[in-house]
Order: C-alpha cells, then structure tokens, then sequence
C-alpha cells in the first residue's frame, strides 16, 4: 500500500508542475532502452528544479560531475543566462557518442562543454574561485574529494548541489557502515553539516538533495 501510495503522489506531483519538455522526455527513454542503469537519470522533478535553482542562481560557468546522458546537464544549460556555460564531466568515455548526439540536437546544448575523463584531475586544472555553480553527481566514494574541491574552485555565494546524499536512506542504516559509497555520502554530509564555510541544506526529494551556500567570508 505505501508503494501505491508512494506512486500516486509521484503521479500528482508530475503532473502539477512544469511539463517535461519532449527532448528530454525521449531522452529518458533512450537512456532506459540502451543503458542497464537508465533510472539514474535525474528525471522529471529534479530537473525542473535544477533549471530552477539555476535560473535563480545565474551562474556564468556552472560544473557538473557526473554526466551519464545528459538529462542534467540540458536541465542546467536550460536555466542558464544568455552568457553562462556548463562544464560537464563523466568518466566514461563509452557514453561520449551518445551524450554528444544528445547536446548536439536539443535547445541550449550549445552551451554545454563535455570533457571525458577523471573529475579530480579536470577540476585539479580549473581556476580557484571561478565557478558559480556547482551540480555533484558521480562517484559517491569520492564525495568528500570533491567537496574540498568545490570548496576551492566556488566564488563565495555560489551553490552546489550534491544529489544521492541519503543514499536509498543507507545513511542511516549501520548495515551498511563498511560500504564504500556509503561511507562516502555519510563523510561528506558530516563534512558539510561542520563546515563553517558554507550553509547547508537537505531535501529529502528522491534520493536526497543537499544545497550548500558558499558563505561571503
């Protein structure tokens, strides 16, 4: 019954908010029909609210870990000013054809930069203080890897959002305490929650949502 009700609100909520537009709803699908890990595409709720928090945030260079398809990524470039640009970073070079196809035929996929390979090493090479906006969603066992680096590489008020941080609620399980990617979700929510660098937020949306303010200071 929970499930049902669960999937009743999912429905409801789909329905009342912003429409998906039909690009990324074919992606979605492509990405369920070539991939064996289709569901890990943001979808429909969290990628209005992606284009939302970057509309409001207005970054001029937004960077994204973690590309998978794309879905994203168009969400992002989709709420981007006229003169801002994504840097999108995926590790696996076997997704590249498709999530250039992907770019290469919907709106706002001009804006967008793909580069393929390591996040650390890519970001290792980026300007301290030149991004505006940050979108975390890769590796989980290098989560707190890359909140340093989001640390150095965020002007101070820029955001990131750090998706995946109550990992299928493994968070607060100690089952799971030895898991690797567990225990990467779980440092970096312990490092964000002390950090005095930045405000902090989580939504328990999906599979958890953290936002974090980078603090003037």
């Amino acid at each position: 019954m929970t499930y049902e009700i669960e999937s009743e609100l999912d429905s409801y909520v789909d329905a009342h908010i912003s429409a998906e537009p039909e690009h990324l709803k074919r992606l979605t699908r492509e990405s369920y029909l070539r991939l064996i890990n289709g569901r890990m595409c943001s979808g429909h709720l969290q990628g209005r609210l992606l284009k939302m928090l970057t509309q409001l945030c207005a970054p001029k260079l937004a960077l994204e870990l973690g590309t998978f398809t794309g879905y994203s990524a168009l969400c992002i470039a989709e709420g981007l000013p006229a003169d801002g640009r994504l840097i999108t970073i995926e590790v696996d070079d076997e997704l590249e054809d498709f999530i250039r196809a992907q770019f290469g035929s919907a709106p706002a996929g001009e804006k967008i930069e793909l580069r393929i390979g390591d996040a650390m090493e890519i970001c290792g090479a980026m300007e301290s203080g030149s991004v505006d906006m940050m979108f975390i969603d890769a590796d989980k066992r290098q989560y707190p890897a890359y909140l340093r680096e989001a640390e150095r590489l965020l002007r101070p008020g820029g955001l990131i959002i750090a998706d995946n941080t109550l990992w299928s609620g493994h968070v607060c399980d100690p089952e799971y305490a030895r898991d690797r990617q567990t225990a990467g979700v779980c440092e970096f929510n312990e490092m964000a929650a002390r950090s005095g660098r930045f405000e902090t937020v989580i939504l328990p949306l999906r599979d958890g949502i953290t936002l974090m303010r980078k603090t003037e200071s």
